[in-house]
């Protein structure tokens, strides 16, 4: 079993083992950086953030393995700063999805016009700075599943008919790119004017202070993931149409259910030729609605027969109560079949850099006093 007890006791010695693996991992680190794909032929197995540490264990214990990724689901303008010690304390490597939802009401928080016009900017600044600051390895996976008609970004609505306006594909492939070059960063504010201009788009637009001088590179990789197939299944909806190009995306992933386990269609979307060069992702897979063991012994052999895979993330839901249907609990020989087929060495459980290892949030009182120091040396410079 792989307890949080054990974990929590075992940890120096694991963050000991993850500097060793770091150092033997370099050469194919250095060359996968702006990526962040694990060294061949080992595959990032993950789990969907549920909000607590303790679910994360909980997990590990269920499957017999800790992931080294935590998938965290957050909608537009929310803070990391919770989020973060999450990561920290299960010394995971984050991927964070980014939706226009608003978690309580479900009201569209920003459109995909808005962000590719800077709408959106003071946010994505705000991630520039938060993982540039922490030097903090993540994923970045900005408005997963846009072929899903009931998605805000979505250009279909669900009777297979073009939301048109705000809401087509070229604006949502238009925020895409905004997304990536801001939050990416890695040049001064004119060079990634420059960027913006070339496709299109306005320069920076910060509403909350003077525009920052440069943006710092964070080390983050993006995931483009949209569904095998559109749901609905309609023209104008299929992945393609929402491919924002190859210079904006680092990996591809999509979205894998027991209940839609469509084989030629997630085969045909893999072997898709525009992106078939890159990395490749399942943000998120599960069983769901009935034991079904098949469905992970088939996709766990799909996923080690294709080199280019190398992320496994399994979908947890939300909440604890019957009204969640894909807690992995729930399904005792699905779960038996998955903690046998992740065992092999191919499956490791950290990355070799992760949050367990990046500096803790200021507390309220180191943050004080930073700004107290701040002001005396102000009027001491007047």
């Amino acid at each position: 079993m792989c307890s949080r007890r054990t974990d929590s006791r075992t940890l120096p010695t694991l963050v000991a083992v993850a500097a060793l693996l770091a150092a033997l991992w370099a050469a194919a680190a250095t060359a996968s950086a702006a990526t962040l794909v694990p060294p061949k032929p080992r595959v990032f197995l993950g789990v969907s953030d549920k909000g607590t540490a303790e679910e994360f264990y909980e997990f590990a214990d269920l499957v017999g393995k800790r992931p080294p990724l935590l998938e965290t689901f957050h909608p537009w303008g929310n803070s990391l700063n919770q989020a973060y010690e999450r990561w920290r304390e299960t010394a995971v490597r984050p991927i964070l999805h980014i939706s226009t939802f608003d978690d309580q009401t479900l009201a569209e928080l920003i459109t995909p016009r808005q962000i590719a016009l800077g709408g959106g900017d003071d946010y994505l600044l705000q991630l520039n700075d938060f993982f540039a600051k922490r030097a903090l390895r993540a994923y970045i996976r900005p408005l997963g599943e846009p072929n899903r008609c009931l998605n805000p970004y979505s250009a279909v609505d669900c009777d297979g008919n073009q939301k048109g306006g705000d809401h087509t594909t070229y604006w949502y492939k238009q925020a895409f790119r905004r997304i990536y070059t801001i939050v990416r960063g890695g040049g001064d504010l004119t060079a990634i004017n420059a960027i913006l201009a070339e496709i299109g788009l306005p320069p920076v637009n910060r509403t909350k202070g003077e525009p920052p001088k440069s943006l710092p590179p964070a080390l983050v990789a993006f995931v483009w993931s949209p569904l095998p197939a559109g749901s609905p299944r309609v023209r104008g909806n299929w992945p393609g149409n929402y491919w924002p190009g190859a210079r904006w995306v680092d990996w591809v992933g999509t979205d894998f259910y027991s209940q839609y386990a469509h084989w030629r269609d997630l085969n045909r979307f893999f072997y898709q030729p525009r992106w078939r060069r890159k990395p490749f992702a399942l943000t998120e897979l599960a069983v769901a609605g009935e034991d079904d063991p098949r469905f992970i012994k088939r996709l766990v052999a799909w996923t080690v027969k294709r080199s280019r895979v190398r992320m496994f993330v399994y979908y947890r839901g939300f909440g604890t109560d019957a009204d969640n249907p894909y807690q992995l609990g729930y399904y005792p020989r699905t779960t038996n079949t998955l903690r046998r087929k992740i065992r092999r060495p191919s499956f490791p459980p950290y990355a070799w850099a992760h949050a367990g290892l990046a500096p803790a949030l200021p507390t309220k009182a180191e943050k004080r006093a930073k700004e107290q120091a701040e002001k005396e040396a102000e009027a001491a410079a007047e």
